[in-house]
């Protein structure tokens, strides 16, 4: 069976058990905390990121989210999630590199900086003006998923593709850290109410950091 070294709060441990679950490929869970630079992780992923997919049984080992989640889509023919036209399929990597790393490095990033580094392993206080940019980041790119929503049932197309596994994802962790605010935002909280309904997403929405807890509204389907 495939185990999946991943760490509760990484978005892109996140999008890869949402393409996991959505497709139908059973894993386990290993807890991994990347910081920690445990030898047995680094010898699999020498950068000790997360996520690593490993099958001991086959001898595969799997790095890199996008590289995981390309290989199912060969590999697993059920609910493909990068699909349509040579150019659909191009828009859906563009979003899913435009999520992956643009809203990364913009929300969440940040946010997973000050929120739950600083405070569980620097012993610091977050920086109000960072938290205050990373939020007004967010509002521009729910801006966007607005203007897509308004002109596609999905993010990059008429279905459910992994630039809305990567979307959601993100902005599951940003809202778990109470970075959100979706006021105005009516076309992204329905998209992304869609996606807390859905089984896959469900055993993500139950977790809980040791002392991190999120919003009231985090895992209500309906908020």
């Amino acid at each position: 069976m495939w185990q999946l070294y991943q760490f509760p709060l990484c978005p892109f441990s996140r999008k890869v058990r949402l393409l996991l679950s959505e497709k139908g490929v059973a894993y386990e869970l290993w807890r991994e905390n990347p910081w920690e630079h445990r030898e047995e992780f680094t010898n699999l992923n020498p950068a000790a990121r997360t996520p690593v997919l490993r099958n001991g049984e086959r001898d595969i080992t799997l790095i890199d989210s996008q590289a995981i989640c390309e290989y199912f889509e060969e590999t697993v023919d059920r609910n493909p999630m990068i699909n349509g036209t040579a150019t659909n399929r191009a828009e859906i990597r563009r979003l899913t590199a435009l999520f992956d790393e643009n809203f990364f490095a913009d929300v969440t990033g940040p946010l997973l900086h000050e929120r739950l580094k600083k405070r569980l392993f620097m012993r610091q206080s977050p920086d109000s003006g960072a938290l205050r940019s990373a939020m007004k980041l967010a509002h521009e790119h729910l801006y966007y998923i607005d203007h897509l929503i308004d002109h596609r049932p999905w993010l990059a197309g008429a279905t459910m593709s992994l630039a809305d596994l990567a979307a959601a994802a993100q902005i599951s962790v940003a809202d778990y850290l109470g970075g959100l605010d979706w006021t105005g935002h009516e076309q992204s909280q329905g998209w992304y109410s869609v996606f807390k309904s859905r089984p896959s997403f469900r055993p993500l929405l139950s977790e809980r950091m040791e002392v991190i807890q999120p919003p009231s509204h985090y895992s209500d389907p309906n908020a």
